[in-house]
């Protein structure tokens, strides 16, 4: 079940691909519109595939020729749409930890919003990839609640779907509202593994029942009860819960709300669920936000990057 707005391209020539390519960079100046157009519209396995032909043909790397021939965000872009996806996510958390200062918000991201599959998949990849264990540089570089939190999400271990338990839903209801609302201070510690541990449609049913017990929804009661990084993780964690694409429309929004523009988040989202659900994010954006993704795009960037972005978005939801 898909939902991207990016699909294989047929009839698809990865030769074909690489040759235009490389026309569109060899000698003075390069055709960017050639460059958008080929990458945009090719998934990322035939994007692999046209990385091969093009090494095999002209024993140059593609990815190479992108990063000498294009520049800033246009450029992170291209590079962004090369990236193979097995390996897409990985990247983001290593170069989220790495160096001074940890990035929370990638962290945050990438943990609240992936299944326990992809997060297992995560975890091996970085393995392989960078040789080091991502549980240890994640708790190396984080503290408090907000580590504890992240520990448990990389466990991959919560409940998978299954028949819903009312008794069970009513007794986490009030153990969160005991350990919120109720208590002067907070028990963090409840809402880490009710959270982190419960299935999606049990959650989903705890969110409810929290509802007509406590009056508040429980992202009230987050807000008012926990601060800082802890407090946004917990808040991505029961968007993700409540719709993944619904969480992804917000962080599109609020990438692009306001005086300038937070380019990293807005082209990592729209290239690492272009192939997954940007049809379901796009329909979310509509609803939530009066207006479409696509005109926020346009109103927002400019030039080869904003052609590139409104590729990828798809259609104008007006």
């Amino acid at each position: 079940y898909m939902r991207g707005t990016v699909t294989a391209f047929s009839p698809f020539d990865a030769r074909a691909d690489a040759e235009a390519l490389r026309k569109a960079m060899k000698g003075m100046g390069t055709d960017e519109e050639t460059v958008l157009k080929i990458l945009t519209s090719r998934n990322n396995a035939q994007r692999q595939e046209i990385a091969a032909a093009f090494k095999t043909l002209f024993g140059r790397d593609l990815v190479d020729d992108l990063k000498s021939e294009l520049t800033g965000k246009f450029e992170t872009l291209m590079v962004s749409l090369m990236r193979p996806t097995y390996i897409f996510d990985a990247y983001a958390l290593k170069h989220a930890i790495k160096g001074a200062g940890t990035n929370e918000k990638v962290l945050t991201e990438i943990l609240a919003s992936r299944t326990p599959a992809e997060v297992r998949n995560i975890k091996q990849v970085y393995l392989q990839e960078y040789e080091a264990n991502l549980e240890d540089k994640i708790t190396g570089e984080t503290s408090g609640y907000f580590q504890r939190l992240l520990v448990v999400l990389l466990q991959a271990n919560r409940d998978p779907d299954g028949r819903v338990d009312e008794g069970l839903v009513e007794q986490d209801a009030q153990v969160l509202f005991r350990a919120g609302e109720l208590k002067w201070g907070t028990d963090e510690e409840k809402f880490i593994t009710i959270l982190g541990t419960r299935s999606v449609s049990h959650l989903r049913r705890v969110f409810d029942k929290y509802m007509t017990i406590s009056g508040f929804q429980i992202e009230e009661t987050i807000d008012r009860e926990t601060s800082g990084d802890l407090e946004k993780l917990l808040l991505a964690v029961v968007k993700c819960i409540r719709s993944v694409p619904a969480y992804f429309a917000e962080t599109l929004y609020y990438s692009m709300k306001g005086a300038g523009t937070d380019d990293d988040t807005l082209i990592r989202v729209m290239v690492s669920r272009s192939e997954i659900d940007l049809l379901d994010i796009r329909e979310e954006f509509r609803k939530n936000f009066a207006k479409s993704l696509h005109q926020m795009i346009q109103k927002d960037t400019s030039g080869d990057y904003r052609k590139a972005l409104l590729l990828l978005c798809g259609g104008d939801d007006e």
